[in-house]
């Protein structure tokens, strides 16, 4: 885990600073801060930017920040002290608003949230062991030549599998909020994000595995939504199809690929150290 500094230094909007000082900091601390690269870059010519950050400026450095946390969908707080931890949880409890989880390193996650319980917002569960891991190597286990880039065309055999990957990891249905989580699905295979391997079975076509590319930012792309269909589980195909997703990834995306995983998923944490991840730090996330 990661050992952020001791400044007192005063938690501040966005607006109050330069946005190439936010990009700087994302780019300094790539795998803490994946979650909000993308967005980051995104805003960072918009204007818009301040209005989704709260920082914290690292003192005699000449404005340098020592901590970012982004305040969208979801909270990613990264690098602040317990003294700023406080006053990021004031400024967050006066936006008055409602999140769908806090993610982000385990410290980080797990103090924010202790300093917001009196929010009482409704939590789900709080996963606070999530090992985070790392491979920026070819990986050890010989990829799976059946696993692609996901088509358009694809689509309607793709979105089930990706609703069951979610249904089964989170615990509900992500669909029904305004065609949003269709739009990401399209938006990663439009992306070449979305990795497939769809076999020919006795239920006709269907996915097999898939796995996503879903963020990317500072040469670093953190593979999210890992599913097996159940009908094929047991049969050895996992470590040959994350494989196949690392050589990917690697050769087309970013150099270094990461990802976060449940400590207590035993089956996954043996699958991803078999392929060549190494574990760099522990995140966690309170889901509400």
């Amino acid at each position: 885990m990661r050992a952020w500094g001791r400044s007192a230094s005063k938690v501040t909007t966005g607006r109050e600073i330069d946005p190439e000082l936010i990009v700087a900091f994302c780019a300094a601390h790539p795998i803490e801060t994946a979650l909000m690269a993308e967005p980051v870059q995104t805003l960072r010519w918009s204007g818009a930017l301040g209005e989704s950050v709260l920082v914290a400026r690292a003192p005699g450095t000449g404005g340098e920040l020592s901590a970012v946390c982004w305040i969208g969908g979801n909270i990613v707080p990264v690098g602040f002290t317990p003294e700023q931890l406080d006053e990021l949880a004031g400024r967050i409890r006066r936006r008055g608003r409602r999140f769908s989880s806090i993610v982000g390193p385990a410290d980080q996650v797990l103090g924010l949230w202790e300093r917001l319980r009196d929010q009482r917002w409704p939590v789900r569960e709080i996963r606070s062991d999530q090992p985070s891991l790392l491979i920026d190597h070819d990986p050890i286990v010989p990829p799976d030549p059946s696993v692609r880039p996901a088509t358009m065309a694809e689509f309607d055999l793709l979105l089930p599998a990706a609703v069951a990957m979610f249904t089964e990891e989170v615990g509900y249905s992500p669909l029904g909020v305004a065609g949003a989580y269709e739009r990401r699905v399209r938006e990663l295979i439009a992306g070449g994000r979305s990795l497939v391997r769809i076999d020919d079975g006795p239920r006709g076509r269907e996915v097999v595995f898939k796995a996503d590319l879903g963020t990317l930012g500072f040469g670093v792309t953190q593979v999210q939504g890992v599913w097996i269909h159940p009908a094929y589980r047991g049969r050895s195909l996992a470590a040959p199809a994350v494989s196949a997703v690392i050589e990917y990834a690697r050769r087309q995306i970013a150099p270094t690929v990461s990802l976060y995983v449940n400590s207590y998923n035993g089956r996954a944490l043996a699958t991803y150290e078999r392929v060549g991840f190494e574990r760099i730090g522990t995140f966690a996330s309170v889901l509400f």
